[in-house]
């Protein structure tokens, strides 16, 4: 298995800190958030990897070379306009090839376990792919992602308004105490993704959304098991998370 990262953005939250490096290099316990995810990836036998670059693409890329420090292959492409995360993993089309690939936001952490327990599930059946997400009470937080009585991907609603919200109770998919499914954004996809990131239409914030695929996918018979990430997860988003995660004890 294959794996794409996706790192082109600036992280513009983090203020200053970003000013000379993108956010996937901040550190955390001394060692770029990429190169963590980079790491976990390979104890779940990934061995190539690629990921895309755009601002300050050079420090990745300087960075990391061709993997051979970690005994990773790792190749690049740069975003070079910053339209969405839907058409950035088709930079990475031939390099995937046949193969089914990991793909992940360059700012996610987890345990590393997570990784190989995302294999296991896509080994379970013949799923197109493997969507993680975090449970939480709060509705109002992200990607809800509601499932089937297999936890297969039944529906994924983006950043929702409460107008939907009050939709998703009415139509009894939100209930009273149920835990609410969060898009965690780790995935695992075989290359038919590629067709449907191929279809993309901006979306009204006027950016190609990988949630728009992903639904296209569902909407077309393809299944998509779900897995909850138990255990640590975190969106590193602003300086107050990376501060958190730099007073942990390793």
């Amino acid at each position: 298995m294959k794996a794409i990262i996706l790192a082109a953005g600036k992280g513009t939250r983090m203020r200053e800190l970003t000013n000379e490096v993108p956010k996937p290099m901040l550190q955390v316990h001394g060692k770029p958030i990429l190169e963590h995810i980079a790491l976990g990836l390979a104890a779940a036998g990934v061995r190539e990897i690629f990921m895309v670059t755009g601002f300050k693409a050079e420090v990745i890329e300087n960075y990391f070379g061709d993997g051979g420090k970690w005994k990773l292959r790792i190749a690049y492409g740069r975003q070079l306009v910053q339209d969405g995360t839907g058409k950035a993993p088709e930079l990475a089309k031939e390099f995937i090839g046949a193969s089914p690939f990991f793909l992940s936001y360059g700012d996610i952490l987890v345990d590393p376990s997570t990784y190989q327990k995302m294999v296991h599930r896509y080994n379970e059946d013949y799923f197109s792919g493997v969507l993680t997400v975090t449970g939480s009470q709060d509705v109002t937080q992200g990607g809800l992602v509601f499932f089937d009585e297999k936890f297969c991907l039944k529906r994924l609603v983006e950043k929702p308004s409460l107008a939907q919200i009050e939709e998703l109770r009415r139509d009894g998919l939100l209930k009273p105490g149920d835990t609410a499914w969060y898009n965690a954004g780790i995935y695992i996809f075989r290359p038919s993704l590629f067709e449907f990131t191929a279809k993309l239409q901006k979306s009204p914030r006027g950016e190609y959304e990988l949630t728009d695929a992903i639904s296209a996918l569902a909407a077309t018979q393809h299944k998509l098991a779900g897995l909850e990430i138990a255990g640590r997860w975190v969106d590193v988003r602003d300086p107050e998370v990376l501060a958190k995660l730099e007073a942990e004890t390793k």
